[in-house]
């Protein structure tokens, strides 16, 4: 069940002017990655080329701090990203369930993304709401003491045709 998300080529006139705008910075590094994230919910693989020359680094270095920090991504990834937390409490209060089901109504495994774009799958050691086990975030809102009708209500038919 390998979906493969492509996206549109990004804007690289848009993509050139972030790079030009952060070369005089001292630290230009990630405050410009951040921005490119930004502005194309990704960081495009074909930018880190440019943005190696830009900074006078080598790509090995550019693409070595894309991967150090999580936050960070050479993927598209879906407008919501669903993070179901994979912590002790939740886990034992049917965390793999409440996992299971969201796989189920996205029609995603773990670390992929909706064919629409609109949805990305992640899961975390701990959300830090123990005391509403089981738990999972869609975008920035916590949905605490998840069960299957939860789940349904929250995500619907979401489960991708293909």
């Amino acid at each position: 069940m390998n979906k493969a998300v492509t996206a549109a080529k990004p804007d690289m006139k848009k993509l050139n002017d972030i790079i030009a705008r952060h070369r005089s910075e001292k630290w230009p590094l990630i405050p410009l990655l951040q921005e490119l994230q930004q502005e194309f919910g990704y960081i495009p693989p074909e930018a880190i080329n440019s943005i190696a020359q830009a900074l006078e680094l080598f790509p090995a270095q550019v693409q070595g701090v894309i991967t150090f920090y999580e936050q960070l991504y050479t993927t598209p990834r879906g407008k919501k990203v669903v993070r179901v937390c994979r912590g002790t409490a939740c886990h034992v209060r049917g965390g793999k369930t409440i996992l299971k089901l969201v796989k189920q109504n996205l029609g995603v495994e773990e670390g992929q993304t909706t064919p629409d774009m609109e949805y990305t799958l992640e899961t975390v050691a701990c959300i830090g709401v123990c005391a509403l086990a089981p738990n999972m975030v869609i975008g920035k809102d916590t949905h605490g003491k998840m069960n299957p009708k939860k789940v349904a209500q929250l995500l619907g038919s979401k489960k991708s045709e293909g």
